[in-house]
């Protein structure tokens, strides 16, 4: 379970709590700082989390009149106003919402041009059910709260025992500061988690960007028992950061990972 004093614990307070237990462990400061440097901060959403209510998932999108039938289906509506200021490293905007779309399609990795809209606050909006016959189907719903929101590491390699011993001993010493993550059913921001392959690192490979720009993971969705049609599947939204700065969503990189 989380423990609920670090919800509202700011990064730095966070770090020097890590700091100080790993100090006491005797891991060398070297580490510790080159371990902070790889993190990328998220917020995690759960069902029945701590915090307020941040997305609601599955049904029928609310679409603001005259707006264009989305291709995919709904996956979760994300209020941007309630997401703790500078819990992620994007450029998220500060209010309205954010509707992400996605198709269980396992495996499948492409730059799709309607996988988010963004909707400005105070625009008047209504749930629009899908054509039955030709429209995208529907997820069951749910409602997300905030529930945690820390760190998160790139990926390693298990094979290299060394790197793996020294990350285990550093995680440890992370997880007694902050205790461990719940079981969490959206991701905003931070490094992926995966079952095969790293989307972020799939993008960079189909779709190279200018010098100065990078992709970067927005959103993750355990699409779990509110997808009938996978049984575990994982559903990443990635985007150039210059273009979530702009809210610009028509070029971005969705990949949907399953066993």
């Amino acid at each position: 379970m989380t423990d609920t004093k670090t919800v509202d614990e700011t990064p730095a307070a966070r770090a020097a709590r890590f700091r100080a237990e790993a100090a006491a462990r005797g891991i060398p400061a070297a580490e510790v700082e080159a371990y902070i440097r790889t993190a990328r901060p998220a917020v995690y959403l759960a069902e029945d989390g701590p915090g307020p209510v941040v997305a609601l998932t599955g049904g029928n999108p609310p679409l603001p009149e005259g707006a264009p039938a989305p291709a995919a289906a709904f996956v979760a509506a994300v209020d941007c106003a309630a997401l703790p200021p500078g819990a992620t490293d994007l450029p998220l905007p500060t209010e309205g919402r954010l509707l992400f779309f996605a198709d269980p399609d396992p495996g499948s990795g492409a730059v799709v041009a309607d996988a988010v809209r963004y909707i400005p606050a105070g625009t008047p909006s209504a749930e629009r059910p899908a054509d039955p016959e030709d429209g995208p189907g529907t997820y069951r719903r749910a409602r997300l709260d905030f529930c945690f929101h820390q760190w998160s590491w790139p990926w390693r390699d298990e094979d290299d025992d060394e790197e793996s011993q020294r990350a285990a001993e550093l995680e440890s010493a992370w997880s007694h500061v902050v205790g461990w993550r719940p079981h969490w059913r959206f991701q905003i921001g931070g490094e992926p988690v995966l079952f095969n392959e790293d989307p972020v690192e799939a993008a960079r490979d189909e779709v190279p960007v200018a010098d100065g720009d990078e992709w970067t993971l927005l959103a993750t969705w355990r699409g779990e028992d509110d997808c009938e049609e996978l049984e575990a599947g994982l559903f990443h939204w990635v985007i150039r950061r210059a273009d979530l700065a702009a809210l610009r969503f028509d070029r971005l990189y969705v990949f949907v990972d399953a066993f």
